[in-house]
Order: structure tokens, then sequence, then C-alpha cells
């Protein structure tokens, strides 16, 4: 596939031309070579001259992300999505992309007031008495701002960068250029499933884009713990938001990392840990959405130990049939049954034929027998998680992405509470909402509404089935029962093997060329061509064209 037939406008050319140059400049160009673009490395190993000083000191995975920085906005984004992506990455991978932060530079106050003019129709002294032109965070995406609005309130706006949709859309489509050279050149590559990753993660860049959408997510959370005092979200000013912009209520509040500032302002440490440990179990739990990334600088703390979460922009979804297989998981763990747990992952079509299931069964029995014997306080749910996601993604076991996001959001609220208070134990708050969950699945109310929900399922099964044998019969006794067998891993096979005999054949018209040629030359009638004649002139002049292609063909594949 060649890199520029996808998209030839000149903004795109230019963008891949980066790219290009970037991989190479942090030693990257075997990279580009692997995947069959040996056209770009010979021209830009004449263009570009590696400072290999600066870079020899350092491991690939650091500069994969220093990299990824210098490409900007939409891949930092990639590098943090892959950072909890613990089942595509090594380790190493993972601790250097979770360093990635958005550090980019303010764009500028004019900038500012064109946005906001551009999406609300008014100048800013139309909206706010007051409005800081400098902001108090910029990342890569947006930045924000304190103002005043004219009514008095005090608010944040939150201001998309201008251009970014289009460096966006330029930079997926290159990405997916890339997954799909990938997958069509790197053996056993379809496990990582590279284009879906792409589509993923373009879905998830796009929706936090979708400013308008952020605010929806923080009403959405209001909503579910309406009534709930101990937490509180911040007023979105629906007014003066757009997709552009975000407009909400300011939060004067400690963090919840400034313990010293906790402690001065007379508020319980230990009481706002089991708040915090509450309310997201209660979101996994209950209302089966949560703050994807509850890190310290995204909790403030108020007066009478309220908490505040900041940033939605990422959420992570555990749906009915994620949480009742998750639960069925945990509980074959707790119940010491390795059997159970690898029929559940077998029940959910994520094991494979080509695992190897005593492995798995030894490696889970060891996992389980670390567990097993602590105590409830001495047992970390995030690091259970973890640990047990390395098994799984050891054997190529795919499962639902929103877990491994868990599991890190699980591990992140843990050092939170313990940061909070040393004696802090997830698993007092996780325990009564799981046994309230498993109370609930096995009530005659939960199965009645089961079978009420299937049974319509069932009828129709049932009405059909006869039909369907039928038609099933019949058509085996009219010969025209067909079966469709997908091979898999032969295309490239193929591929290969059409190359070889494509220059086989061309070898072998060489060497016919020549040795016709080279009979030619004995025979003296003919048309004379220098005193020689010309057919085995022309043999010869073919034989030697079709070989000088094929040499240079075969230099600039890297493969002599």
């Amino acid at each position: 596939m060649n890199l520029f037939q996808l998209n030839r406008n000149i903004r795109s050319i230019k963008r891949y031309r980066q790219i290009v140059r970037v991989l190479f400049k942090y030693g990257f160009d075997n990279l580009l070579a692997y995947l069959s673009l040996t056209e770009l490395v010979t021209r830009w190993r004449r263009l570009l001259r590696r400072e290999k000083s600066l870079l020899a000191e350092l491991s690939q995975a650091e500069r994969m992300r220093l990299a990824l920085e210098e490409l900007g906005p939409t891949f930092i984004k990639l590098g943090q999505f892959l950072s909890t992506r613990s089942d595509i990455l090594p380790s190493n991978y993972i601790t250097e992309f979770s360093k990635l932060q958005d550090c980019v530079p303010p764009f500028s106050f004019e900038e500012v007031k064109a946005e906001i003019f551009r999406e609300l129709n008014k100048y800013i002294p139309e909206i706010f008495s007051a409005f800081d032109p400098t902001p108090i965070a910029a990342a890569s995406i947006a930045q924000v701002h304190r103002a005043t609005l004219i009514s008095g309130e005090e608010v944040v706006v939150k201001v998309r960068r201008p251009g970014i949709l289009d460096q966006v859309e330029t930079d997926i489509e290159a990405l997916m250029l890339l997954a799909m050279v990938a997958e069509r050149h790197i053996p056993n590559c379809e496990i990582y499933d590279p284009t879906g990753q792409v589509r993923e993660l373009a879905k998830t860049i796009r929706r936090e884009m979708d400013l308008s959408l952020e605010g929806r997510t923080v009403e959405r959370f209001a909503s579910c713990f309406a009534g709930d005092l101990t937490l509180y979200f911040p007023k979105v000013y629906w007014e003066w938001t757009s997709k552009s912009l975000l407009t909400m209520e300011f939060i004067d509040g400690i963090k919840v990392s400034e313990i010293d500032l906790l402690v001065e302002a007379g508020l319980d440490l230990k009481l706002v840990a089991k708040r915090g440990a509450d309310a997201f179990v209660k979101m996994v739990l209950q209302h089966g959405f949560f703050h994807g990334d509850p890190h310290p600088g995204n909790i403030l703390i108020l007066k009478d130990n309220v908490i505040c979460l900041l940033d939605f922009g990422m959420i992570g979804r555990v749906d009915p049939f994620l949480k009742g297989h998750l639960t069925d998981i945990l509980l074959a763990v707790l119940r010491k049954d390795v059997e159970e747990v690898i029929s559940l992952l077998i029940y959910s079509g994520d094991i494979t034929d080509s695992i190897n299931i005593r492995a798995l069964r030894r490696d889970l029995s060891e996992f389980i027998d670390k567990y097993y014997d602590l105590a409830l306080h001495e047992l970390e749910v995030g690091q259970l998680l973890i640990d047990f996601i390395d098994i799984i993604t050891s054997y190529r076991i795919k499962f639902h992405p929103d877990l491994l996001l868990l599991a890190k959001a699980f591990m992140t609220m843990e050092g939170v509470g313990n940061m909070l208070d040393p004696e802090f134990d997830m698993t007092l708050h996780l325990r009564p909402l799981m046994e309230e969950e498993i109370k609930e699945r096995l009530s005659p109310k939960r199965t009645l509404k089961y079978l009420k929900s299937n049974i319509g399922s069932y009828y129709n099964l049932i009405r059909t089935l006869p039909k369907d044998l039928k038609e099933i019969l019949n058509r085996i006794n009219r010969d025209k029962f067909k079966i469709d067998l997908e091979h898999r891993g032969l295309d490239k096979f193929t591929k290969d093997l059409d190359k070889s005999v494509n220059r086989l054949s061309s070898s072998l018209i060489i060497a016919a060329l020549i040795v016709g040629s080279s009979i030619t030359m004995q025979i003296d009638r003919g048309p004379q061509l220098m005193g020689f004649p010309l057919f085995a002139f022309m043999g010869y002049s073919i034989a030697g064209l079709i070989g000088l292609i094929w040499v240079i063909a075969i230099i600039r594949s890297g493969r002599l």
C-alpha cells in the first residue's frame, strides 16, 4: 500500500512527512522498513542524519514517548490511551507512556476571543464582567480561564484549541493508514486489532473534543448522586456552552494531595477517604459508569468533608454483562475455583483453541494461591485486577478494554485512600455492594425479570425451529447446502508465493533471452547493428534491462 494513495491534499502529505521525519529522528526507521515502506526508508536515510549521541543512552520506550510528545496532541492521546492497555504493550512502555502529559504552550488571548465570538456570536464583555487572559491550565485539546459572569457567578471557561479538529482528523487518518499497513505486513498482527484500536482512540478523542459532552457527563453524575450530601458536582452554564466552549462553576477547594492544608482546615481525612471509596464503588456497581482518571489533581475537598470531582473527559463504563461477568470471576477466585474461571473465560468467547489450557490453569492456580490466604484488609483490589489481567493478556485472551481502565482507577483510588488514611481498606467498601449484587442476582424478582425479558426469544426459537430444520434438510436433499470456510493466515503466504513465482518467471525469461541471443550471435544472417545481429543485440538489451530493474528493486527492498 502506497502511503500517499489515501489522501493527496497538501496538508495530509506534509503531516505524513512530519511523522516519518520524527520516527527517523528517534531511531524508528526500522519500523517503517518492517512495514515494507522501503521507499520511504531509503529516501529519508539519504535526507536525515540522526544525532545518535543524544539518543544512545535512551531506551526504545523512552524514545517512543519523546516521539509521541513531539508529534503533538493526537499522538499524546494515543500514548495515554495505550498506557491503560497492558494487554497490548509490555510494562516498560506502559510505564513510559504513563508519563505523557499535555504540556503544550497556551494559545493567544486573541484566539480565545475569536473562538468565543465564533461560538456564541457575542464579545467577551457582553457575557463576562471579568475574564482572566492568562489560562490557569493549558492542554492539547483545550485551555481553561477564570472569569466572572455579568450576573456575578464565578466560573471557569474551557476553550477548545483553534484548528485542533482538522489536525486530529489528519492524524487519525495517518494512524489508520499505518494500522492497515501493519495488519497487512506484520504476522499475527490481527491479535492486537490495530485498526480497531485506532477506531477506539478516534471515538475517545472526538468525544473529548466535544466539550458539551463533558458538560452532559457532569450533569449525569450529579443526577445519579442527587441527594448525596457527601459529593458535589460543578454547575454547567448551558447558555454559554457549546462544542468548543464549556462554562462551569468555579470550585474553590483544597486538592486532596495537600494533606497539611486539609488538616489546617479541620477536615476529617479518614472520613474523606471513606466517602471517596464509597462513591467510586457506587459508580462502578450501581450506576455502571465511573470517573476514569481520579488522580489527586482531579479531586477537591470542600468544607464539611464534601468531595468534588473535576475533569470528566475520561469515563469508563461497566455494562450489565461486564459487571455480571466480573462478579462471577471474582467469586470464582474467592472460591479458589480455577476450573470455573477458565469456564467463564471460555463462555465469554475470550479463549481460542490455540491457548495452552494446562499452562493457563497452572498460572491461575498460582494467582489464586497468592491472594487466597490474605486477610481482607491486606487485599488490594486494584493490584488483584492488574495481576489477573497480566495473566490473561500473556495468553492473548481478549477482554473488555474498560476492565483495564477500571483496574487502573481502582489502584488510583486505593492510593488516594492510603494517602489520607494509612489504615484504609478498599475491600470494606467493596464487599457490601458485592454481597448486595449477589443477593439481587439470586433473588426471585431478578430471576422473574430475566425470564420475562427472554421468554419472547425462547418462544420465537421454539416456533421457528421446526421450519428452520426443515429448510436445512431440504437444502441438503437438493444438494444446495453450503458451508463457507474462511482461511486465516494464508494471505501473506499467497502474496509471498506470487512474488516468488513472478521472480522465477522473470529469471527464466532473462535466461531464455540470453541463451536465444547467444545462439543468434552465431548466425550471420538477418539485419545487423554495429556488426552484430540485430535480434541478438535486442535480446541482450531486454535481458539486461529486466535484470537491472530487478537488482534495483531488491536493493531498495533491503533484502539482498
